[in-house]
């Protein structure tokens, strides 16, 4: 991460860290991100919900459409990245 942590990059992470809804949520992001950048976050996000549930791979091909080289890269930032997509989904289960 600390390749691209610039001055112009922390205004960006501030802002997303501002956000407090998913109504603004949706609106910056669709001003930012066109949709298949979208579409490709969503999937990775999912494919990180269906590790976490000890889904094979296989079965994650199928849910999602993602390629096994997403699913292994999505893995290993599960396994060895910095733990937020465990945070994450701590908070949003713990909402739930």
């Amino acid at each position: 991460m600390e390749s691209l942590k610039n001055e112009r990059m922390d205004q960006l992470m501030e802002a997303i860290a501002s956000i407090s809804t998913a109504e603004e949520a949706y609106a910056f992001m669709e001003d930012l991100c066109s949709i298949a950048e979208l579409k490709a976050m969503e999937q990775r996000f999912t494919v990180a919900r269906l590790l976490k549930k000890k889904m094979p791979y296989n079965l994650i091909i199928n849910e999602t459409g993602a390629s096994t080289t997403t699913i292994s890269r999505v893995n290993r930032s599960l396994l060895y990245g910095n733990g937020s997509y465990n945070r994450l989904f701590e908070k949003l289960d713990g909402e739930e």
